[in-house]
């Protein structure tokens, strides 16, 4: 039976592959969205549609994002009109866009209301339908986030760090300005001595890599690697780190794999209380979370839980091991992948009438 799941393939992340090679493995032909209208047998054969950041738009250009919004809106009313089961992931709170997010919340409305199902990796995502409307809750599946263990390699040895070295921080994935690089800038200004960070990943237009690049000079305590991480390097990029920082924005942001990768091998984050974060409140204490109302006070919880980590590691120098160990047992046990894969090809069935692989 032929399935759409768009994205069908990431370079960037195993988060797909994971649930396509799940689909696969269960009898789904997996097909991408490219080919939905390449012709009518094609598009007779094609059972249902999954859609990820599918609301997200093209910002190289306004007629970029016009062009990609209309696409995109000629593709949901095809399946709409076609009849397709329809499952949308909501992955984010509203768009992180600000040039595009009038476009992506009209497609996020029709996502919402055209879905038959709608799969949630957290609890927060179905606070945050219940505000739109509560009828939408009966449309809600949450299948876990998939953990990474031993996605990326094995998990190697923490670095041995003297009590008297900084602190290593890293911060790992794509650069946009909604994840606050910029603050991670001030928190190395402000710690020059104390810690030592590192951000790696792809910045998403030269002009903001330029802007973090003169926002950084002159700071030794500071290292920028502005390309894409090989999965290969994770492991010992987390290895060779004593915690992950994820400034993310509150306003936008609800799930993060980057959250549940660190955990995955075996290190804690400093992150705000996104939805992610909130999941895995029976162990809060082994992360560094925090709420903010403005970017200042988003800047003052940052150099709070700095200085508690400081302040933790004079007390315990295996303090953050044991933060890591903690959050990786509770992401094996809440975050299984096989149980993800098995709840999303459930669904299918569900939605199909049938047992996996759409046979009656």
């Amino acid at each position: 039976m032929n399935v759409i799941f768009n994205p069908s393939e990431n370079k960037e992340n195993k988060y797909i592959d994971m649930l396509v090679n799940a689909l696969k493995t269960a009898g789904y032909e997996v097909v991408p969205l490219d080919g939905l209208l390449s012709s009518w047998k094609h598009f007779k054969s094609i059972q249902l549609v999954h859609l990820n950041w599918f609301e997200n738009l093209d910002e190289s250009s306004k007629g970029a994002t016009l062009k990609s919004f209309f696409r995109k809106l000629i593709a949901l009313i095809a399946i709409r009109l076609g009849n397709k089961k329809l499952v949308w992931t909501m992955h984010n709170r509203i768009s992180h866009e600000k040039k595009s997010g009038k476009w992506s919340n009209i497609l996020s409305s029709l996502l919402i209301r055209w879905a038959d199902s709608i799969v949630i990796h957290s609890e927060e995502s179905r606070v945050r339908l219940s505000e739109i409307s509560p009828i939408f809750l009966s449309k809600v599946v949450h299948i876990p986030h998939p953990d990474f263990i031993g996605i990326y390699g094995p998990i190697l040895p923490s670095a041995a760090h003297e009590l008297e070295n900084p602190i290593k921080l890293v911060f790992i994935g794509a650069i946009k300005p909604y994840k606050n690089i910029e603050l991670l800038i001030r928190l190395a200004r402000k710690f020059p001595d104390s810690i030592d960070i590192s951000i790696m990943g792809n910045p998403n237009t030269p002009e903001y890599k330029n802007e973090i690049q003169e926002l950084g000079k002159g700071l030794p305590n500071l290292h920028l690697k502005f390309e894409f991480i090989q999965d290969e390097e994770l492991p010992e990029i987390l290895a060779n780190s004593d915690l992950v920082i994820l400034p993310y924005n509150l306003e936008s942001s609800l799930n993060s794999g980057t959250v549940i990768l660190a955990f995955s091998y075996q290190k804690t984050v400093i992150c705000p209380k996104i939805g992610t974060i909130n999941d895995f409140g029976k162990v809060n204490s082994a992360i560094f979370s925090y709420d903010y109302s403005t970017a200042e006070e988003h800047f003052e919880k940052l150099v709070d839980r700095i200085n508690l980590a400081l302040e933790l590691r004079k007390t315990n120098p295996l303090i953050f091991e044991e933060m890591g160990q903690a959050m990786f047992s509770m992401v094996q046990e809440q975050n299984d992948k096989a149980i993800a894969g098995q709840k999303l090809v459930a669904l299918y069935s569900k939605l199909l009438g049938g047992q996996p692989g759409g046979k009656a």
